[in-house]
């Protein structure tokens, strides 16, 4: 069964809970119209569709708009090679979505990730705190809202007892340019 006709049947299955699927240059898309049914829906999609994994979950920060995130479940079928885009949105006030990490015990990180990165919340994750960012760091510096340029804070005794080196930093690339080279930040301080 192709991606398509796997999706389709799919959304034949789920019914109102999703959008008839889209394929764009040979990927497909579902779109799930009730973002608090996600787990329900990626148990369906794994336990009678074979979407056996899950290889990615990741998050826009669509800033100005609402509602405001849209959270993307790339799912694989490994028996029949077929891929599957299954997205949702989720308003700022909400911000908060049920864990499928009972689904995919893979999600754990993803949705850490999401929370630590956008501060979106997994309800009923096992362990939802920071992975990337040290403990205490009050901000979630992939959203649109964040400065390119950082934020200047003094944490003590947190991951430095300076100030943490957020603005101007090593990761810091500045908007515009003639090219990306004359972004990028070891170009404009070859000592760091």
């Amino acid at each position: 069964m192709s991606a398509i006709d796997k999706a389709k049947s799919l959304a034949t299955r789920l019914g109102a809970l999703v959008a008839a699927p889209v394929e764009f240059r040979g990927e497909v898309t579902l779109r799930l119209l009730e973002p608090e049914r996600i787990a329900e829906v990626c148990t369906i999609a794994r336990n009678e569709f074979g979407y056996n994994m899950l290889i990615d979950l990741c998050s826009i920060d669509n800033y100005g708009e609402s509602p405001r995130w849209t959270l993307v479940y790339e799912l694989y079928c490994m028996a029949e090679k077929a891929h599957l885009r299954l997205k949702t949105e989720v308003s700022e006030e909400a911000s908060e979505l049920p864990t499928v990490s009972g689904v995919w015990p893979t999600a754990d990180w993803h949705e850490r990730e999401a929370y630590d990165m956008m501060g979106i919340r997994f309800r009923g994750h096992p362990d939802l705190r920071r992975i990337l960012m040290w403990d205490g760091y009050p901000y979630h510096p992939l959203r649109k809202d964040f400065p390119l340029a950082g934020k200047p804070t003094e944490l003590p005794e947190v991951a430095f007892t300076k100030p943490a080196p957020l603005e101007g930093g090593p990761f810091v690339t500045v908007a515009g340019g003639k090219d990306a080279g004359a972004r990028e930040p070891r170009v404009r301080n070859p000592e760091t």
